[in-house]
């Protein structure tokens, strides 16, 4: 089964990040493993096997790591991202000097298998509020400098994206209120400040202060750590006059429940900051060393 993924990743950042892996990785020295025991002649081929179930995400990050270091590497995908896998499944081939494959192994891998778990993370929340409509979008509990990589791999799993950073979206929430003197104050402000393209959301955390947000024209109301039963009365409070997202203590087991409540959208921070890896792995290919 596959996602339709929506969007990919630009070529740019793929090749920035990934040339700031392998620097990391090669440091002063260069792999002195491989230089040391691999002849710099010797034509290898390998398979990406995945040693658990789970979805894909970053093969087009994986094959960047190999052209980084040897632009006649050839790489075959032969799954796609968001394409669901059973362990055992080879998903992708690559042939080239035995050199470079070994030393763009491990940062071709960890992309793959980071981007890969949060892609097979968000498809359990997805699959786990099917049919109630609801969506399931990530936050920005991202690891610096992944962002992209991350949301990429969310919309993988068949999530959605939050905004992206600080730039494309107004959230207001506690703390803004707080500074901003309270929520009437705050929304007003930001109302004045952001031009017609800019969606405003506000963060409550009751009934009280959602009452006092819908009193103004926001686009979304982020409805933090409710209970159930405050959630169904915050969807009757807000009557489709904006779109309601609830989050916090978002887990697997809760998640059902909180979709039931009629939200239409659920965030979940883990999806990114508590993925675990989908163990996927490099074997060469013995008869095919030359």
């Amino acid at each position: 089964m596959r996602v339709q993924v929506d969007g990919t990743l630009p070529n740019l950042i793929i090749t920035r990040a990934v040339e700031v892996a392998l620097a990391e990785d090669l440091g002063t020295r260069g792999d002195i493993t491989t230089d040391a025991t691999v002849p710099p002649d010797v034509m290898a081929a390998a398979t990406f096997g995945a040693r658990r179930a789970g979805v894909i995400s970053g093969l087009a990050v994986a094959e960047a790591a190999f052209a980084a270091l040897e632009t006649g590497a050839v790489f075959e995908a032969l799954v796609a991202d968001g394409d669901r896998v059973e362990a055992g499944t080879v998903v992708a081939r690559v042939a080239g000097p035995a050199r470079a494959l070994l030393t763009a192994e491990r940062v071709a891998l960890n992309f793959l298998c980071h981007m890969s778990g949060i892609a097979t993370l968000t498809r359990r929340f997805v699959d786990a509020v099917a049919g109630t409509g609801v969506r399931i979008a990530d936050t920005r509990k991202t690891t610096p400098g992944l962002r992209a990589f991350e949301k990429y791999a969310v919309r993988c799993g068949g999530g959605q994206n939050h905004r992206s950073g600080l730039y494309d979206a107004i959230l207001i929430k506690d703390n803004h209120i707080v500074a901003a003197g309270g929520v009437d104050a705050a929304i007003a402000a930001a109302r004045a400040y952001a031009g017609h393209m800019v969606k405003i959301e506000v963060e409550v955390g009751s009934l009280v202060e959602l009452a006092e947000a819908m009193k103004h024209p926001v686009d979304a109301v982020l409805l933090d750590n409710m209970d159930l039963a405050t959630l169904r009365q915050a969807v009757v409070m807000v009557d489709g006059r904006a779109l309601t997202e609830a989050s916090g203590g978002v887990a697997l087991d809760t998640v059902r429940g909180i979709a039931e409540t009629g939200v239409d959208l659920i965030s979940v921070g883990a999806l990114t900051h508590s993925a675990p890896i989908l163990d996927l792995g490099l074997d060469f290919v013995p008869r095919e060393i030359a």
